[in-house]
């Protein structure tokens, strides 16, 4: 039977491939499906507008303090291990969620963004182990999961709740972890890939270039998760309808999965990625510059938005498995780099809130998100050499 991947068995491959796309769809879709349900969850159980508010800030902090304990975790039980876990934690979670009342949907909140997070910071490593030879293609194939998972709940989730009520619309998210579950157990490793892995040193934390890769992944992460929280009110703003702000924002979500069926190809091309981390991250500044003085365009720019900043994202994956030599070194550098990513991330949207109420409009908030996107593409132009980290 003929082979690939690490000696694999080609109906291996393809387990592998699927576990991988099933895990990726597992890391955003069971957090953003909340938010067209947002609405009834106020309606149903009293929340406060700064209550409900919570529930996009929780999953982010606990993104954060996830990622300080699941390359340790990995390093003690193994990456096939902890992500099985994960995926038991967001199901537990997704159903505390659904149970019905606020601490629970709280509680459920939290559980989900544990589960996520020790997803996210291994996911890289999963990558460099199970994929090594095939990175742009398992990191774009990522990046599709995500998107297109996240465009599936967040089209069925408002019919279901509609038809069943919002806990049953919420506790149907459920079906991607456990789909993930069942493959995940029939899966067949990679040869050294996803076992137990070694020790990644403690040096990271001092490394230039992981700081590099750092700021690359935080910097699109604020921007990121400003602009899903705040574009509606910028398009409404400047005259479009709230039904068509939110066509928008769904937009977002299909110039992402563009950018992951686009970038493995583009990489094929490059022998370091320095210029295509440039040119993404100024696609973003270009949809901001857009929307601040053009915004009459807005179909045009945040279609480039959603397409650069998936684009960063998914070139920050990659450089967590290019820049290091081994699994547990690439779970240590996705540890360091979400750790701090996702506490930019939780605080981007209070940020952009103030601004707007310090200059009485979108426009002070959009020239600082150019101007941190500027800083996004040095980050990009340094991180992108072609180099080791040294741990």
């Amino acid at each position: 039977m003929p082979t690939s991947n690490n000696a694999v068995p080609q109906t291996g491959v393809w387990i592998l491939f699927a576990g991988l796309f099933l895990v990726a769809g597992c890391l955003r879709a069971p957090v953003t499906g909340v938010g067209p349900v947002l609405g009834m969850l106020q309606s149903d159980l009293g929340l406060s507008a700064a209550t409900a508010g919570l529930l996009v800030t929780l999953p982010l902090l606990m993104f954060s303090l996830g990622s300080l304990f699941a390359p340790g975790l990995a390093r003690r039980w193994g990456l096939n291990t902890i992500i099985l876990a994960a995926l038991l934690i967001i199901v537990t979670g997704v159903l505390l969620r659904s149970a019905g009342s606020i601490a629970l949907l709280f509680l459920g909140t939290a559980v989900i963004g544990m589960g996520i997070a020790l997803g996210n910071v291994l996911l890289p490593s999963l990558i460099k182990s199970d994929f090594s030879a095939r990175v742009p293609l398992a990191t774009s194939l990522s990046g599709v999961a995500m998107s297109v998972v996240g465009a599936l709940v967040s089209v069925t989730v408002v019919p279901l709740s509609l038809q069943f009520g919002w806990q049953s619309g919420l506790a149907t998210v459920a079906v991607f972890p456990l789909c993930a579950l069942f493959i995940w157990v029939l899966r067949t490793p990679a040869a050294g890939g996803s076992g137990r892995a070694e020790r990644g040193g403690n040096r990271i934390w001092r490394s230039i270039p992981a700081w590099q890769i750092t700021l690359f992944l935080g910097t699109n992460s604020l921007m990121f998760y400003s602009m899903a929280s705040w574009l509606p009110e910028i398009l409404t703003e400047a005259g479009f309808s709230a039904a068509y702000a939110g066509t928008l924002h769904g937009e977002m979500q299909l110039a992402a999965a563009l950018a992951g069926l686009s970038l493995a190809p583009l990489m094929a091309r490059f022998r370091d990625q320095r210029s295509v981390a440039v040119a993404m991250a100024s696609l973003i500044a270009v949809s901001l510059v857009g929307l601040l003085l053009l915004p009459s365009w807005a179909v045009v720019w945040v279609a480039l938005f959603g397409f650069g900043s998936t684009a960063c994202f998914l070139l920050a994956i990659m450089f967590l498995a290019f820049r290091t030599r081994t699994p547990a070194q690439a779970a240590g550098l996705s540890g360091m780099a979400q750790f701090v990513g996702y506490l930019l991330a939780a605080g981007g949207p209070p940020l952009l809130g103030i601004l707007r109420e310090w200059g009485g409009g979108w426009q002070l908030p959009l020239q600082v998100g150019i101007a941190i996107t500027l800083l996004m593409a040095i980050c990009g132009a340094c991180a992108g050499r072609e180099s080791k980290i040294d741990l």
